[in-house]
Parts: structure tokens; sequence; C-alpha cells
């Protein structure tokens, strides 16, 4: 089982699809730096050779931003636009889609669950 960023890929799945089991690599991604690493991307992964997963990994050391650090940038991203209190982090202070979705209906992701408000009974 090969080992890349702290995850551990999957043996049975071609390289191209188990890169992406990794934070911050998609299909495009992966096939890039398989093309960098000079590796078939239909090979299965437990086919790779040792120096194969060690050239995988050099790559994605070197140019990629991956998992922890890719984590920690986004989370940043997101404290810096509430510090300075623009419209996109003040969606993300109070819970509320950010991207312009509508919120009359259908933001119960982000909102979670409907806080029922009774009505006064009128005489």
């Amino acid at each position: 089982m090969a080992r890349i960023a702290g995850v551990d890929l999957p043996n049975d799945k071609k390289v191209k699809v188990s890169l992406t089991y990794i934070f911050g690599i998609g299909q495009a991604t992966a096939f890039s730096i398989l093309e960098k690493a000079k590796v078939d991307p239909e090979k299965r992964t437990r086919d790779l050779t040792e120096d194969e997963v060690k050239d995988i990994r050099n790559v994605i050391n070197n140019e990629e931003k991956v998992e922890g650090a890719l984590r920690t940038s986004i989370q940043m991203d997101i404290k810096r636009l509430m510090d300075i209190g623009c419209y996109r982090g003040m969606r993300h202070r109070r819970g509320l889609p950010v991207n312009g979705q509508r919120t009359k209906t259908n933001a119960r992701t982000r909102k979670g669950r409907k806080k029922t408000v009774s009505r006064k009974k009128s005489k």
C-alpha cells in the first residue's frame, strides 16, 4: 500500500484515481502529477515500484499544497475575510450561504434545522 502525503492510497484502483483520495488533488491535478513523475496513469497502485512512488511524492511535495497545509490555508483565508468584515466574511460569521444562493428556501445545509416560530393567537 502506497502512502503519500499522509494518506494510504487504495491498492486496487488506478493511480490516477487513487491520487484523488488526497485532499487538494482532483483528476486534472492527478494527471499532471503523473505526467511530471513519468508514471503511467493506467497502472494500478499496487503495481507501482518504490522509485515511482518516490517520484510522485517528490512532485507533490515540491509543487502542490495538499492535506494539512491546504486546510490551514483555507481556514486562514476565511478568518481573514471575517476579520476585515467584508460581505463574505459576515456571511461566514453568521453561518449563511456565501456565494449568493437564495435563503428564503433551500439553505438548510448552512442554516441548520428549522427553528419554528409560533404565531400569536388572534382574538
